[in-house]
């Protein structure tokens, strides 16, 4: 069934996708708040499907965390779910990516409504430059900046090795930092194109002040937090 029901999410995402972004190029000339909200319709679009064909669905607590002022968001990574999900979740934010993303056909032109910050993972301290400089950019015209520290998709209920570039940013800007959780990868696993039924768990933690703190200790609070939470989702699915 779980084969079957994924089969069908993948084959109705993929034509929305491909309508979509064709459709996206007749908006690129519009203002950038516009074509976020054109974008984020194809998010929301998506996740409702997925709900639908899948039986995927998501519980979010902590938004009263975010009061509107632009923020750096720091979110553990599990599969491709929070990508989407995230855009229907939270104000506007601009994601840091692989620049190889924007490669592909239609889902490439999607990312790129969001004005995200798009870096070569094998270029170093430049592209940890680029997010500083870049996102720096995005915080001064009010959009929040999303990065995942781990850097590349873990296994459910695990987290990597968080590199310091998003805590820089928030440090170097005078920006909090809001930690965010979830256990995405239990119902859309990293390494497997099936989905599985269930309630998604979000889970956002409170501003940590970046004030007196190093990008070093502001990152590792925001990891101790989600780390914490991770260890909590797990047990609670016991």
């Amino acid at each position: 069934m779980n084969t079957a029901r994924s089969l069908v999410f993948y084959l109705g995402f993929g034509i929305w996708t491909i309508f979509w972004g064709t459709v996206s190029l007749l908006f690129a000339f519009l203002p950038r708040k516009q074509r976020y909200w054109f974008a984020q319709m194809w998010a929301r679009v998506s996740i409702a499907w997925l709900a639908l064909s899948c039986g995927i669905r998501h519980r979010v607590t902590g938004l009263e965390h975010l009061s509107g002022r632009p923020v750096v968001i720091l979110s553990n990574h599990q599969s491709a779910w929070e990508t989407i999900a995230f855009l229907t979740i939270f104000p506007r934010f601009a994601y840091v990516l692989k620049q190889e993303l924007f490669r592909i056909p239609f889902f490439g032109w999607a990312l790129q409504l969001f004005w995200p910050i798009g870096i070569d993972r094998e270029a170093g301290r430049d592209a940890a430059r680029q997010v500083l400089e870049q996102g720096q950019k995005r915080l001064d015209a009010g959009v929040s900046v999303l990065v995942f520290p781990e850097g590349t998709r873990q296994p459910a209920h695990q987290l990597g090795r968080f590199a310091s570039t998003g805590a820089g940013l928030a440090v170097k800007a005078g920006s909090d930092l809001v930690p965010v959780a979830h256990n995405a990868g239990q119902f859309w696993p990293r390494t497997e194109w099936r989905k599985y039924p269930g309630v998604i768990e979000v889970r956002v933690g409170p501003p940590l002040s970046c004030q007196g703190k190093t990008a070093i200790v502001l990152n590792r609070e925001a990891q101790s937090w989600i780390s914490h939470q991770l260890k909590d989702m797990q047990q609670g699915c016991r």
